[in-house]
């Protein structure tokens, strides 16, 4: 049996292993972390959305982010202190934007057939992660946003979305937990939310169960090449504490997947090649909801405030998700009250419920210049790469997992 190790154990990862399982291998997993999806796929905004897959190359995404330089609260925030990895990466973003529409329709695409996958697994395996099959309800403010937004909207429907435009009265209708006024939206078909840290979690499981094993709280420090395998060497993590991080491991595999997020450009590195993953951070609040009238007044269909550049998930029906901004400030987790308050300020103008218990959180998405994750071989033979998949990894994993179990198996037969 050919053994298959993954780097990273969030919602990548950990489909990756389970795809690889199911085609006979022998796989072995492992993350830096003492538990799966404690990172970038711990409090994400929780939808599944090829609604939102519209990359974010393009002219007026850049003068937006120049407007919001100066504003603490705005949903776009650059440091501007130099870094070589940011300014490089910038200026790739910025010769990406004559693939815009290209980029967009192969996004929508690759979330239509993801989300088709993730829901099979999902009934296969019987795991509860508070999935509501509602669709999203994408709104917006003025006349000036919507008129772009219809442009877009002819762009996502052109790579297979189904997505239908209503008006003010129409938003009300279909979430009257809305307490604002609005000019107009868009109401995808099929989309959904759901929490993906419960959905990793009870997958990594499911993995366990078909013989994955996983190697928790372990940093992978060097990789050797041979003709017939790929040695790695690892050893614990500070996380790690009560482990002796001299004890070093030694491990033979037939090829290995890169999932590792952010940690990915390390690895690369190690690898002595270049993929130019940046991290783009992102906040969100979970709101608590411990009294009847705010479980009676939250909605249930998911939001995208397009102004705001904000998402809300229902979480089932005690919790409520409320997700946005983006934040290029290199490998910084801090959670930074000036980023949290718009969040707990948009919830209280647009819904009527209780903010009190609000649980806040900081993560980095994988984002790669053009805005489209990396699925292929290395440069090295037995090496593989899936990750960079930006804001959209919960939409896109269960597609992105497919494609490249299906590429190591007709390389590397099981």
């Amino acid at each position: 049996m050919r053994h298959v190790v993954v780097i990273g154990a969030g919602i990548t990862g950990i489909i990756t292993a389970y795809e690889l399982a199911l085609l006979g291998y022998q796989v072995t997993v492992l993350d830096r972390h003492l538990y799966p999806a404690m990172e970038t796929s711990f409090a994400n905004g929780g939808q599944l959305s090829a609604c939102n897959a519209e990359v974010w190359n393009q002219k007026a995404t850049v003068l937006k982010g120049i407007k919001w330089m100066s504003q603490k609260t705005a949903p776009l925030l650059l440091n501007p202190s130099f870094s070589l990895h940011k300014y490089s990466w910038l200026m790739e973003f910025l010769g990406n934007i004559k693939n815009y529409e290209a980029n967009t329709r192969e996004t929508v695409k690759l979330a239509l057939l993801a989300r088709k996958r993730l829901f099979e697994i999902a009934e296969i395996e019987q795991i509860d992660f508070d999935l509501e099959k509602r669709r999203i309800l994408h709104f917006y403010h003025n006349k000036a946003d919507y008129d772009v937004a219809i442009r877009v909207n002819d762009l996502l429907c052109s790579g297979g979305l189904e997505r239908n435009a209503i008006s003010n009265e129409e938003i009300k209708q279909i979430e009257p937990a809305l307490t604002g006024n609005y000019y107009a939206g868009f109401y995808s078909q099929n989309d959904a939310s759901g929490d993906i840290h419960k959905f990793s979690t009870g997958l990594a499981k499911v993995c366990m169960q078909k013989g994955v094993r996983f190697e928790f709280g372990q940093d992978v420090f060097a990789i050797a090449y041979q003709l017939q395998h790929v040695t790695l060497k690892y050893r614990p993590s500070t996380e790690n504490v009560h482990a002796n991080r001299n004890e070093i491991v030694e491990i033979k595999a037939d090829a290995i997947v890169v999932c590792a997020g952010v940690g990915s450009y390390q690895l690369a590195n190690l690898l002595g090649e270049r993929v130019n993953i940046y991290p783009v951070k992102g906040y969100s609040i979970t709101v608590q909801l411990n009294d009847q009238q705010s479980q009676h007044n939250a909605p249930w269909v998911s939001l995208l405030d397009e102004s705001a550049k904000i998402v809300l998930s229902r979480l089932g029906p005690e919790r409520l998700r409320v997700a946005g901004t983006a934040e290029f400030n290199g490998y910084n987790r801090d959670i930074r009250a000036d980023r949290i308050q718009p969040l707990i300020d948009w919830t209280q103008r647009n819904l009527n419920l209780c903010t009190e218990h609000v649980l806040p959180w900081a993560g980095l998405r994988p984002m790669m210049p053009d805005m489209m994750p990396v699925v292929r071989q290395g440069k090295r033979e037995r090496i593989f790469y899936n990750t960079g998949h930006g804001h959209l990894g919960w939409t896109l994993s269960a597609a992105t997992a497919a494609m490249i179990s299906q590429q190591i198996l007709r390389q590397y037969p099981a």
